[in-house]
């Protein structure tokens, strides 16, 4: 049976931080990044993708905020604009691999699965909002959406006088259809899943599902699924080639191979930023724990260099 991988696409291999976000940036940075992925077919692994959609779907709450107020369009609650990001972005990624793959002479489906991640309605994250979403606001259009909506507003540091919206982070507890996601992909299909983090859903006690107004953590629902549809390998894609200790200091250390205690050390003792680093660390880190064999973190255009990349195992594995 071949190896199957997971690989969390980061948000920089869609769209970097210096451009507008159009269509034709997103889509020459997503070939650009997907181009590295032909490697991992060519070694015969089967493939799950995830991605990011943090611009994206910030865009969509803002197109949702001046349809209402320019022209009375009734907003849509955050589950559907994160839902719309995944089948945008999806879409996009899977038209993309297709031509990719074909420059490559590789013929393989590639199916989009728009994915609701399972959370638990009594997490803490409810009692304490921390995600920021949406556009910025001044203090007395926040008053009135807190008012009107009911939203929390927190003051945006990078914006003087200005607040933005912000919801919860629960942590992802289930991956619906992971079943269908591990049968299409052990079947040689590319499968693209748990786009953005996923849907947050929960189970009511009538035993429906229900939606609510949060986001998930990106690496953490990926590294689950990767855990839950029992892949062999899970990569998290971002904009640095390795993890560092000391991170830009005059120590700065390279880490190319992490086991799994001095990973735990190094995050305990505060060496990843809780921004950035920490929560990409603790979902390789809950990837392993779960079973899998290993995680790496590494640059997008550096995944076939097997020399770049920090590879987190149970113990080392040089």
């Amino acid at each position: 049976m071949n190896k199957l991988a997971v690989v969390a696409l980061g948000g920089n291999a869609l769209l970097r931080g210096d451009q507008a976000g159009t269509i034709k940036e997103q889509e020459q940075n997503t070939t650009d990044t997907l181009e590295n992925l032909v490697y991992l077919l060519k070694e015969g692994y089967d493939l799950v993708i995830s991605h990011g959609n943090g611009p994206q779907v910030g865009n969509i709450l803002m197109r949702n905020d001046a349809g209402e107020q320019m022209y009375g369009i009734a907003q849509m609650p955050l589950d559907i604009c994160v839902a719309d990001s995944q089948g945008g972005i999806g879409y996009m990624i899977e038209r993309v691999f297709r031509n990719v793959m074909r420059k490559h002479s590789i013929e393989k489906n590639v199916i989009t699965i728009v994915t609701q991640v399972m959370i638990d309605k009594n997490d803490t994250a409810f009692q304490d909002p921390q995600k920021r979403v949406g556009k910025i606001y001044s203090r007395q259009e926040a008053d009135d959406l807190t008012e009107k909506k009911g939203w929390i507003f927190k003051e945006e540091v990078k914006a003087e006088g200005g607040w933005r919206r912000v919801v919860p982070s629960p942590h992802p507890v289930g991956i619906m259809n992971e079943n269908v996601i591990e049968k299409l992909a052990r079947e040689g299909n590319v499968v693209i899943a748990a786009g953005g983090g996923g849907v947050p859903v929960y189970i009511d006690e009538k035993k429906n599902v229900r939606p609510v107004e949060a986001v998930i953590d990106k690496d953490l629902a990926s590294s689950l699924l990767a855990a839950r549809i029992k892949a062999d390998e899970f990569y998290i894609l971002t904009d640095v080639p390795f993890v560092y200790i000391n991170y830009k200091k005059p120590n700065q250390e390279i880490k190319e191979f992490l086991d799994h205690a001095d990973t735990v050390r190094y995050l305990n003792e505060g060496m990843f930023s809780k921004g950035s680093m920490a929560p990409k660390i603790m979902a390789c880190l809950q990837f392993i724990e779960k079973g899998g064999l290993k995680s790496v973190i590494t640059e997008a255009t550096k995944l076939e260099d097997r020399s770049y990349g920090t590879k987190i195992t149970m113990k080392y594995d040089k």
